[in-house]
């Protein structure tokens, strides 16, 4: 999946406030996590926590909405309730994150 296909979404408001509670992009990615055969919670490659640039930050797979629609509206209606900047995942190289 190329970076393009994936949205970003920063744990700062609009207004650059620290979204509350810390952990709320863990408390979304393990919604559509699984455990795998040895046990670890294996995060889906649609929805995944991250950090760039020493961030936080959540990796949403675009096509989230054609695999799973009530999940995608889920994480992007509370992205957007809450006045989180969502932008284009740009990254790429080594720096992308793998599908």
């Amino acid at each position: 999946m190329s970076s393009e296909e994936k949205w970003v979404i920063r744990g700062v408001t609009e207004e650059g406030k620290k979204l509350r509670p810390s952990d709320w992009i863990e408390r979304i990615s393990s919604t559509l996590a699984n455990f795998g055969s040895d046990q670890r919670l294996q995060y889906s490659n649609a929805v995944a926590p991250c950090m760039i640039d020493g961030e936080k930050c959540l990796v949403v797979a675009r096509n989230l909405h054609d695999l799973n629609p009530e999940a995608y509206d889920f994480v992007m209606g509370f992205a957007k309730s809450n006045q989180l900047s969502i932008r284009e995942d740009r990254r790429s190289g080594e720096r992308a994150l793998s599908a």
